[in-house]
Formats: C-alpha cells, structure tokens, sequence
C-alpha cells in the first residue's frame, strides 16, 4: 500500500489516529521510532525552530525545505502544514505542486487569513475556500494521486468573540469542506471536551482536533477524544515545547550547580544507543 493510500485508509478507520508535529528530522525519527504512523508538520513549530517571532514570517521556501527534510527522514506519511497556500490561484496551484513534489501524503489548507494585510476578515470567504480545495482535487486527478488527503482547516472559532457563533461557523464551514471535496475538516481552537462534543455530532464527516496546547491541555484528553470517536488528533507543538523545557531545565541546572544531577535522576539525556538507532 502507497503512502497515500495509507494515509487516507488511517483517517476514514474507525481507530482515533494521534499524529504529533515534527519540526525537524530527527524529532520526525523520534514520531516514528516511537510507533506512530503518520506525522503532521507544523509552520509554528517550524519557526520556533527556527527562532522567528512570528509564523507568518515563515517563507513558503522555508517550510518546503523543512518539510522534504521529515519526508526524507521516515518512512511513514506525512503532511505537509500548507498554510493557506501562499496564496490564490495559479500561485495557489503551484505552490501546492510544490509541496505535493517533497513526496508528503496529505496536507493542510486553512481558511485563516494571514497574509492579507487590506482585508480585515480573520477567515476567508467560503467561495475562496471552495476553489482551492477543488484546485487541488483537479491536481490529484492530473497528478494520478487519486488518494492524496486534503484536511480542510477552519479557523473559525478565532473570527469571533461569540463563542456560540464561532462554533456554529466552524460546523458550517467543517460541513462545507468535505462537501467541496476534503477528506477532513481541522477545528484548531477547541477549548473543552464540550466543544469538541458538538463538532462531532454536527459535522457530517472525519474531523481533526488539536490537543496538548497551552488553552487546552488541562481541559481534556487524548483519551477523552478516542473516546468521542475523533477521526484525527493532532499534537501540533507538545514536542518542541517539551524539548525546550528540557533543554531549559539542563542549562539552568549546568549554570546554577555546575552538575549534571537532575539531567541524570530525570533520564532527560537520550540514550546513546537510541540515537545511533535513530541516524542509520
């Protein structure tokens, strides 16, 4: 079975697929050598890797690059964090070309409206939305890649302050997508085991949600959401923040007790033999 074919099989199972962002290739190796079968990219962990104040300072060559770097890495599928594609149209088409050419499986094309600095909507019309999911359904088809998945994201519950009207945005918008065509919907954004509840009991369809983030993390489980029969879960920056608390917690305990101690009781030093494991 191809990577595609793959990919879209996880999602439409009947299985909760978990799928941690990598930022980098060996945190790639890491989702991999740990059991998971799929890994999501992440343009925000991709620039707090790379130190940028802001995701939207992110160039597209940039994520490109990263992005072939965890495909070349593994051998399990990945998708690639298309932003909103870069843009509309035939720069929309080829960007996503390009990324479809790093060999990733699926990707992510969101409604948020980032890079538009003369529009004031925090998300973008539906008709936009509308041609660029078909715009990659006539790809597939030119492509011969009939089983790439398309994850629709809606950032509808940051367009508003009205909490009802934004999840009633989001299941509109989520219901929308797959009928243009998407495999799933992506609702960022989900506060509480309520919410994702509803989502799931109004959208027609396989939804994402993503968990372990700083709004979130206290407020419901992986668990909770296997439960709820979540399509896709994803983690999109419980890695590099937990590499930086521990890259933290090592230099604050090297500078204050000039010891390795904690670094040692904690097991927060990677086994040797492992990463030797990791970069054959």
């Amino acid at each position: 079975m191809n990577k595609y074919k793959a990919l879209k099989k996880m999602i439409h199972d009947s299985e909760t697929l978990i799928v941690p962002d990598a930022y980098d290739g060996i945190s790639a190796k890491l989702i991999e050598y740990c059991g998971f079968k799929v890994i999501q990219c992440s343009g925000y962990s991709y620039s707090i890797s790379k130190g940028l104040k802001d995701e939207k300072i992110l160039t597209l060559d940039q994520n490109i690059r990263r992005t072939s770097e965890i495909v070349s890495a593994v051998d399990i599928p990945v998708m690639a964090d298309g932003e909103d594609g870069y843009g509309c149209q035939e720069i929309f088409r080829n960007n996503i070309i390009k990324f479809i050419r790093t060999g990733i499986a699926g990707i992510n094309i969101e409604d948020q409206n980032l890079w538009n600095p003369y529009n004031t909507e925090k998300i973008v019309s539906l008709e936009v939305m509308s041609d660029k999911i078909k715009e990659i359904l006539k790809i597939k088809q030119e492509h011969n890649i009939k089983d790439f998945v398309v994850n629709a994201r809606t950032d509808a519950l940051r367009s508003t302050d009205n909490r009802k009207k934004a999840l009633n945005i989001a299941i509109e918008r989520g219901n929308k997508y797959l009928e243009f065509g998407a495999d799933i919907c992506f609702v960022p954004c989900v506060k509480t085991k309520e919410e994702i509840q509803l989502l799931q009991k109004e959208i027609n369809g396989p939804i994402s949600i993503a968990a372990g983030l700083p709004y979130n993390i206290n407020e419901f489980t992986i668990r909770d959401c296997i439960e709820l029969g979540i399509s896709r879960v994803s983690l999109p920056c419980i890695l590099i923040f937990s590499a930086m608390g521990a890259m933290k917690s090592t230099l604050d305990e090297i500078r204050n007790t000039s010891t390795f101690e904690s670094t040692l009781m904690d097991k927060k030093l990677i086994d040797i033999n492992l990463l030797q494991d990791l970069l054959k």
